[in-house]
């Protein structure tokens, strides 16, 4: 299963989110006691409801989710691993049914259309963040911006999570 989008922020951050742990979020309030403080953000971290996609930059990124199997894990092919600048360690993210992916203030229940959102089953997944330089393959990129084609900025991977993996905490994707 995959999902691509172009997601834009103006906070810095954009991020993948279960719905169902932010089921008291719907206004400007209840999203700042949620996810205003990075300690209430590495919370949500922690508990498996939230992975950061941060560089603390502000913009569109275009963001392509794939969803792997025990038989079939999500990876990445020859060209996204010649264009790749970093990858993430793993993070915990607990489904319960469907997930989120947005710049962090589009973080709500229900999920905004201003977000996207990905079937994915009940269940725990690692999830790698890839953070990719699209625009430095050969005739990716255009005066308008990427080209047909183009790879995207962020491509996560989202495969079941294995007993004894070791997750990231840490607000910073890459750091």
């Amino acid at each position: 299963m995959n999902h691509r989008g172009l997601y834009p922020t103006g906070a810095g951050m954009h991020c993948l989110w279960n719905p169902a742990a932010f089921a008291a979020v719907n206004d400007y309030d209840s999203w700042a006691k949620e996810l205003e403080q990075d300690k209430d953000i590495e919370r949500h971290i922690r508990a498996g409801a939230f992975v950061p996609l941060n560089i603390g930059s502000d913009g569109a990124m275009e963001i392509e989710i794939r969803v792997g199997t025990p038989e079939a894990p999500a990876t990445l092919n020859e060209r996204e691993t010649q264009y790749l600048i970093v990858a993430s360690q793993p993070y915990l993210l607990r489904s319960t049914g469907a997930i989120g992916v947005s710049g962090i203030e589009e973080v709500s229940y229900p999920v905004s259309r201003r977000a996207g959102s990905v079937s994915l089953p009940n269940g725990d997944y690692a999830v790698t963040a890839h953070l990719i330089a699209w625009d430095e393959e050969p005739g990716m990129q255009t005066d308008d911006g990427p080209a047909p084609g183009a790879l995207p900025d962020y491509l996560v991977l989202i495969n079941p999570a294995k007993p004894g993996t070791e997750f990231r905490t840490a607000i910073g994707t890459f750091k």
